[in-house]
């Protein structure tokens, strides 16, 4: 069964989604959610959106279980992407360096946050950056950089450690393997 409880939230679903137990969208004022063709969120999904951001999710994107999104601004996620178990996605960071003041009272530094089609995110993985086309995310990551097109990126920060694109599209940074 589908609740829809938010009549100011702009929500469209595709066709052939599939929405496992547990699936769970907060939008506590207008905000999108549009969700492509054939996307399956096999179990514990939580979005949270806050007023005005935008989540996209183009077809047949997968979320396997227990993740989370929260945004204020925005996510695109390309096609075909795939997030594994425990992935938590924000495009905010809490400011803390005033040491006279609470965490809570300082704000945040928010960012748009693109993930590419064809991205694999494997479990408990913290997304704080963008993605992009064909990257893979290596278990118990957390991006705090964007990760470009065709790499392989682990650790906490994540950092590039191999690169499997086209020649022409290899980043500077990361050396011939």
């Amino acid at each position: 069964m589908l609740v829809l409880t938010h009549r100011h939230a702009d929500v469209t679903i595709g066709d052939g989604v599939v929405l496992g137990p547990r699936f769970d969208i907060w939008m506590p004022a207008a905000a999108t959610l549009h969700i492509g063709a054939g996307c399956e969120f096999r179990r514990d999904f939580f979005c949270e959106i806050a007023p005005g951001g935008v989540v996209e999710l183009a077809d047949h994107v997968i979320f396997t279980s227990s993740a989370q999104i929260q945004i204020s601004t925005s996510l695109t996620i390309g096609s075909r992407a795939t997030l594994g178990q425990a992935v938590m996605i924000a495009d905010g960071n809490h400011r803390f360096r005033d040491h006279t003041r609470h965490l809570l009272d300082q704000g945040y530094d928010f960012r748009p946050i693109t993930i590419g089609a064809n991205a694999i995110v494997m479990s408990k993985c913290t997304i704080l950056n963008s993605i992009g086309d064909g990257a893979i995310i290596g278990a118990g990551s957390v991006v705090t950089k964007p990760v470009p097109a065709y790499c392989v990126a682990v650790g906490a920060p994540a950092r590039v450690v191999e690169y499997f694109g086209p020649p022409e599209l290899r980043p500077d940074f990361v050396p011939v393997s």
